[in-house]
């Protein structure tokens, strides 16, 4: 775990809030100096703290408003048989997450998509196709809560 101090936790949240801040309103928004501004950023960029930077894009202006959630069980869980999973699982785009979990299921993915045609589609055409996969539940996302993708960082 990275040790971070209050200036990087501040350079964090600004940037998880606005990605685009270029680094002069950075250090006027933070009160530092625009080079050692700089500097802390390389370093968070490098050290892969900030892994990159995005756009997030309305899924449902896009015409894709379909979210569905796929809990996944494997028949083998050998190496071999998982990493195939996951090769397979990274080439399919309308999976935008895959985790491995624990519990009754051994991954969850998040799949976005235009309506259930397409969903059934994607399940009968491409899914199924994955080697290995055994089980399978789907829950529809019928209404968003909470969506967030800034993270409450603490430092040290």
């Amino acid at each position: 775990m990275a040790k971070l101090d209050k200036t990087d936790v501040g350079i964090l949240s600004a940037l998880q809030d606005n990605a685009k801040l270029n680094v002069k309103e950075l250090s006027d928004l933070l009160h530092i100096s625009k080079t050692p501004l700089y500097e802390r950023i390389k370093r968070l960029e490098n050290e892969g703290i900030i892994k990159r930077y995005v756009a997030l894009v309305d899924n449902k202006k896009v015409g894709l408003p379909l979210v569905v959630f796929c809990n996944i069980s494997l028949a083998v869980h050998d190496d071999e048989h998982i990493k195939r999973f996951q090769e397979e699982i990274r080439n399919i785009e309308e999976i935008v997450e895959c985790y491995s979990t624990g519990g009754m299921y051994d991954f969850l993915i998040k799949v976005v998509l235009k309506d259930l045609d397409h969903y059934n589609q994607f399940a009968f055409e491409k899914l199924t196709k994955v080697q290995g996969i055994v089980k399978m539940q789907s829950s529809f996302v019928l209404g968003e809560i909470k969506n967030v993708t800034a993270l409450n960082i603490p430092y040290q």
